[in-house]
């Protein structure tokens, strides 16, 4: 029962809605995962924003999904609050932080989730999964009844099985959304980063080659842009969740470690560094989406890892997708066939900002040129 954190039965007949326990849902208590906050949660009096505007269109919420402690890793395991089941392999990581809205799509609990990405958050666990989620454009989404990790980076988007369900959280999110049929014109600009498993390129390379020619490109910011994502949740972070230090007991050790770790960060002073990176990647990603449909990589260097002690397999996750956030671009996450493999890689396609409404047409043409 790790994949909520509260279940509810809402009766109805509109679409099942897990809602990540960092959203406000009237009448329930927001816990973000972590005992700390638990313990001084009250009812929500209202709905977060985007909570309100998919009961609007008729949405049941079926619950409020699990997640990491406040949104604060990438791997789901969450010592207090249990770790999701992955329902492709339950010796792996789920992914996180939205780990339980990933699951409770993945297993069909659900016909669409709402989970919140800062660093990655909603595209980790649908690759983890197998799902499809999208990560939306910076400031997009109104955050409105949301709790903060790193206001300057988060957002919120929905997950699905397939692109048709993302399409559908999309529009429960945003009612009128509607995709942009994808129409071959330029190639596909292909982002080649280090450290990437041969096989996830090539899997990755043989489903975008079904739908489109791939041209090539590299980035001379992707790599520190990773660096400056982590000082600015950091700086963010600290500001958002720093008093929590004071009861040390109700954290779990790894928590504990990242608030000391973001407190050193806040202090050494590096945050105009990152805007700067920031700004640098905009430009780079900017001119290369004047050039090409959208930019595309894998979601992330491996397959979903084995739970690890040591935490180095967390932060490998978010090896590839934490620049996006910087930069306020949207992505799409997607699965795609592993040969060889029980669990599959994830494609992430890249559009400009505001582009969702054709990021989502060429996920479902990728999709269909996929079946």
């Amino acid at each position: 029962m790790t994949t909520w954190i509260i279940q509810t039965d809402a009766p109805g007949d509109g679409p099942r809605l897990a809602v990540k326990d960092a959203m406000d849902v009237a009448g329930l208590p927001t816990t973000a995962g972590c005992e700390a906050i638990a313990e001084h949660a009250r009812p929500a009096a209202v709905d977060a924003a985007v909570v309100a505007s998919a009961r609007a269109q008729g949405a049941r919420i079926a619950g409020k999904a699990n997640l990491n402690e406040l949104c604060m890793a990438a791997d789901g395991v969450n010592p207090w609050s249990g770790t999701p089941v992955n329902p492709l392999d339950p010796s792996r990581v789920p992914g996180g932080s939205s780990s339980g809205s990933a699951v409770a799509v993945a297993t069909g609990e659900v016909d669409v989730a709402l989970g919140t990405d800062t660093s990655g958050s909603i595209r980790i666990p649908a690759a983890c999964c197998g799902i499809a989620g999208l990560k939306t454009t910076n400031g997009r989404v109104p955050l409105d009844g949301v709790y903060p990790l790193s206001p300057t980076l988060d957002v919120v988007g929905p997950m699905g099985r397939d692109v048709a369900a993302v399409v559908l959280g999309m529009g429960l999110i945003e009612p009128g959304f509607t995709p942009v049929p994808y129409e071959p014109s330029q190639p596909i600009a292909r982002l080649r980063v280090p450290g990437v498993d041969p096989a996830i390129d090539a899997a990755v390379d043989d489903a975008l080659r079904r739908l489109a020619p791939l041209t090539d490109v590299t980035s001379a910011h992707y790599e520190e842009a990773a660096t400056a994502n982590g000082v600015i949740v950091s700086v963010e972070g600290w500001r958002q969740n720093g008093h929590l230090l004071g009861d040390p007991a109700k954290l779990s050790g790894r928590i504990h470690r990242r608030l000391q770790q973001m407190k050193d960060v806040s202090e050494a002073g590096m945050l105009d560094w990152a805007i700067g990176v920031q700004e640098a990647l905009r430009a780079e990603l900017g001119a290369l989406l004047g050039r090409h449909p959208a930019i595309a990589l894998p979601v992330l260097t491996g397959v979903a890892p084995e739970p690890d002690e040591a935490d180095e397999s967390d932060l490998l996750l978010t090896t590839l997708t934490g620049q996006i956030n910087v930069a306020g671009f949207p992505a799409f996450a997607l699965p795609v066939p592993l040969p060889g493999s029980h669990l599959p890689a994830s494609v992430q396609l890249i559009g400009p900002p505001g582009g969702e409404e054709e990021l989502c047409g060429l996920a479902a043409a990728l999709e269909a040129a996929l079946a």
